[in-house]
């Protein structure tokens, strides 16, 4: 066969690879724009069954809010964010504790619940507490401007977590602190296992400062405090999470 031929043949089927290419369907990239720029979390997303995790009269009788609010050393005039606030079984209790010097906001993406924990706000005539609506993959907190964040058995519902979180470190004041509570078991069973977590607040800037296992609070705690930098969003790592058969639900694997 001549060099020539030989060509022709190659450009042929250089040619009918890029029309099978062309005829191939576009994949939607369903993400929204703003959460492109982040690694997708390599692991499944819980679906957002209820904004009630448990009746606030049983929470009550574990003391679960007291002592979430004791371990994270919530005092009064403190400025604090409670995310994914529901009906507002913690945005009560933070606005008693924090006390008219301080502010509670509360926020989350289900709007239905927000109209209704804004009509309690308003019978209970609590001045100290603002509402405001997020994003999956954005709080939309004002920077630089709470002590405490706290997320409260809702983490496991973000879809976003590395622009969620990114977007959280900027909001701190200096030595603040993110709180958050949640179970441990598999994403999409309403959980996270603490190494997974772990993992992906320190894939954007946070480092783990205090965690306990507490049977009031049906989970464990994780406390936060934010490193001095962030990554850019495509340096960021993403976790793996460890899916062989007889892990363990607390092992995770960091990103590679």
């Amino acid at each position: 066969m001549g060099r020539a031929s030989a060509h022709s043949k190659v450009a042929v089927a250089v040619l009918a690879l890029f029309g099978v290419a062309a005829c191939q369907p576009k994949v939607e990239d369903k993400r929204a724009e703003t959460a492109r720029a982040f690694p997708l979390a390599d692991r499944p997303v819980s679906k957002i069954v209820s904004s009630q995790f448990s009746t606030e009269a049983d929470r009550d009788r574990q003391g679960e809010a007291s002592m979430v609010m004791d371990l994270a050393g919530v005092k009064p005039g403190m400025s604090v964010a409670d995310i994914g606030a529901g009906e507002g079984y913690y945005t009560v209790r933070l606005a008693e504790r924090v006390g008219r010097g301080g502010r509670v906001l509360a926020q989350d993406i289900d709007g239905d619940a927000l109209r209704r924990l804004g009509a309690r706000v308003e019978k209970d005539r609590l001045d100290n507490v603002s509402i405001k609506p997020g994003a999956q993959d954005d709080p939309k907190l004002p920077e630089r401007s709470f002590d405490r964040i706290f997320m409260v058995h809702m983490y496991h519902e973000v879809a976003e977590p590395y622009a969620f979180l990114w977007r959280v470190w900027p909001a701190l004041k200096p030595g603040g602190r993110v709180v958050v509570v949640d179970v441990d078991r598999w994403t999409d069973k309403h959980g996270i296992p603490p190494a997974l977590l772990i993992c992906e607040l320190e894939a954007v800037g946070f480092r783990l400062d205090e965690f306990h296992r507490k049977p009031e609070i049906a989970g464990y705690y994780a406390q936060f405090t934010a490193a001095e930098t962030r990554p850019e969003p495509g340096r960021i790592r993403p976790c793996r999470l460890k899916t062989a058969k007889g892990a363990s639900a607390t092992s995770a694997l960091k990103g590679n």
